[in-house]
C-alpha cells in the first residue's frame, strides 16, 4: 500500500516538473524579449535573467515613429478583413460540404485540404503575376487576398467538422417551420458555431498578424507595410550595432494584442458546441 502511494506521488510530481519545464520553455523567450526591452544600450550584452532597473526609451522610441504606429494599423485592418472574409467564406462553404449530401464531397474536401499543403515559397511568383495583373501591388488589399487563399483552407476544413458534429435534429425542425438554407445558417447554426468560429478566427488572425513573406514581397512604401516587415527593417550597421532594445520593444508591442486576444476568447475557445446545443 505503501509502495502504491509513493508511486502515485512521484508520478504526480514528475507530472508538475514536466507541465512547469513546458511553461518555462514556452514562455522564457517572449520573457527574454521583455527583458532585453527594458534595457539600455550599454545593458545589452550582460546576460542576466533578473530585471534590475527598467528603462522605457526603447518603447519610448518605437512609440514615437509614425511609419510604426501606421504599420500597426495596417496589420489590424489586413488581418481583421482577413479573418472577416476567411470567416464569412467558410461557414457558407462548411455549410454546404458538411450538412449538404452531393456526388464528390470528400474529394472536394480534399482539395481544401491539398491546396494549404503548398508552402508559400511555391507560390509566390505565380501569386505575385496575379496580384499584378489585379493592380493590388503595394496595397493592403493584396495581402488581404493572399492571406485569404492561405487561411481559407483551414477554417473551411475546421468549421465542416464542427458543422457536421451538430445535431440533425436543429436543421429538421427549421426546415419544418419553413426556413431556408441561409437562414438556417445563419440563426440557428452560427450561434452554435461561436466556439469553432472564434477558434479559427483567432487562429487565422495570428497567421495574418504574424505574415511575413508576402508583406515583404507584395508592398514597397513605409505607409503600406505591416509590422513583421515594419521590425525587420529596423537596422543597423553590423550585429553588434543593431539596435536590439528597440527591435525587442517593438515585438512586444506587436506581441500583446495576440495575448490580449486570447485572454478576451479563451472561455469562447474551450467551450463545447454540445452545450451550447442544449442551451440553445
Amino acid at each position: 500500500m505503501l509502495t502504491k502511494s509513493l508511486s502515485k506521488l512521484l508520478l504526480r510530481v514528475a507530472f508538475w516538473m514536466l507541465i512547469l519545464a513546458i511553461i518555462v520553455f514556452s514562455t522564457f523567450p517572449f520573457y527574454y524579449a521583455i527583458l532585453t526591452s527594458l534595457k539600455t544600450s550599454e545593458q545589452l550584452f550582460s546576460i542576466d535573467y533578473i530585471l534590475t532597473s527598467v528603462h522605457f526609451g526603447n518603447y519610448q522610441t518605437v512609440l514615437n515613429q509614425a511609419s510604426f504606429i501606421r504599420s500597426l494599423g495596417n496589420s489590424l485592418f489586413v488581418s481583421t478583413l482577413t479573418v472577416v472574409i476567411s470567416l464569412l467564406f467558410g461557414l457558407t462553404a462548411a455549410y454546404a460540404l458538411g450538412r449538404v449530401e452531393f456526388r464528390g464531397r470528400g474529394a472536394v474536401l480534399l482539395m481544401v485540404l491539398g491546396v494549404s499543403m503548398f508552402p508559400q515559397v511555391a507560390v509566390l511568383s505565380g501569386l505575385f503575376e496575379v496580384i499584378r495583373w489585379l493592380n493590388l501591388y503595394n496595397n493592403p488589399l493584396a495581402l488581404v487576398f493572399s492571406y485569404t487563399i492561405f487561411t481559407l483552407p483551414f477554417t473551411v476544413w475546421v468549421l465542416t467538422t464542427f458543422m457536421r458534429q451538430l445535431p440533425k435534429e436543429l436543421e429538421e425542425a427549421a426546415i419544418v417551420d419553413g426556413a431556408s438554407p441561409i437562414v438556417t445558417l445563419f440563426q440557428v447554426f452560427m450561434p452554435l458555431m461561436w466556439p469553432a468560429m472564434v477558434t479559427t478566427g483567432l487562429l487565422a488572425f495570428i497567421a495574418a498578424w504574424n505574415e511575413f513573406l508576402f508583406a515583404l514581397t507584395f508592398t514597397l512604401t513605409d505607409d503600406q507595410r505591416t509590422v513583421p516587415v515594419a521590425i525587420a527593417l529596423i537596422s543597423g550597421g553590423s550585429a553588434y550595432e543593431l539596435p536590439w532594445g528597440i527591435i525587442m520593444a517593438a515585438s512586444v508591442v506587436v506581441t500583446v494584442p495576440l495575448v490580449i486576444l486570447v485572454l478576451i476568447f479563451q472561455r469562447r475557445i474551450v467551450s463545447g458546441l454540445t452545450a451550447g446545443a442544449v442551451k440553445g
